[in-house]
């Protein structure tokens, strides 16, 4: 039987290792150098989790265990090395950050419950630990944050998956299971967002000339 502790650790520090990847991927085009990448990645690696835990009234993670900040250090460093090296697609973050928000949205779903958090409070921590790295890069490297732009589904797919996470443990799956479906959830809806152009409805006022 899997471990439910072991589980939700290995899968955030997998998170934040996928996380530092996308944010030095797409600090590529703006000359940043070492300094510049692992400020951006470590902000987009740690930023969701810290805001939770700040939220939750818990020990920040990476404080607590520094593995989690060696990890988003190492992920940085060694995607600059590599992206010097050769040249990567300018769409190359694209499916690495739907990875990374689907993997934080089920961990910072799960910690929340685990704290016996109400199901729509866990749910939107969830989204927070998901997004906010992505917010947080975005603005680092003077880029619209993607969660604000139109047509992503991209707070709304990790709102799905962390519903879809704890709509499953209710329902008895095991906690693998319900990370397994919500992170699928986050992950498809993302791609297909993506692939197909899927969009919410946009607020527009109806024509006062008409």
């Amino acid at each position: 039987m899997v471990d439910p502790f072991l589980l939700v650790y290995w899968v955030g520090m997998a998170a934040v290792a996928v996380n530092a990847i996308t944010a030095v991927l797409e600090t590529e085009d703006k000359g940043m150098d070492l300094v510049g990448a692992v400020i951006v990645g470590l902000a987009a690696s740690l930023g969701g989790g810290t805001l939770r835990d700040v939220l939750l009234d818990r020990q920040v993670f990476w404080l607590k265990d520094p593995a989690y900040l060696i990890c988003g250090l190492g992920a940085v460093a060694l995607t600059f090395v590599v992206a010097r090296r050769m040249r990567l697609s300018s769409g190359g973050f694209v499916i690495p950050d739907a990875l990374g928000l689907a993997l934080f949205t089920v961990v910072g779903t799960q910690v929340a419950l685990a704290l016996d958090v109400p199901w729509l409070a866990a749910s939107l921590m969830g989204v927070i630990t998901g997004v906010v790295g992505g917010v947080l890069r975005d603005v680092l490297v003077n880029e619209v944050p993607l969660i604000m732009r139109p047509g992503t589904l991209y707070a709304t797919a990790s709102w799905s998956g962390a519903l879809a996470c704890i709509g499953a443990t209710w329902l008895g799956a095991g906690e693998a299971m319900a990370m397994l479906l919500g992170g699928l959830v986050v992950f498809g809806l993302r791609l297909l967002a993506i692939r197909y152009h899927v969009r919410l409805p946009s607020l527009q006022s109806p024509d006062r000339g008409a």
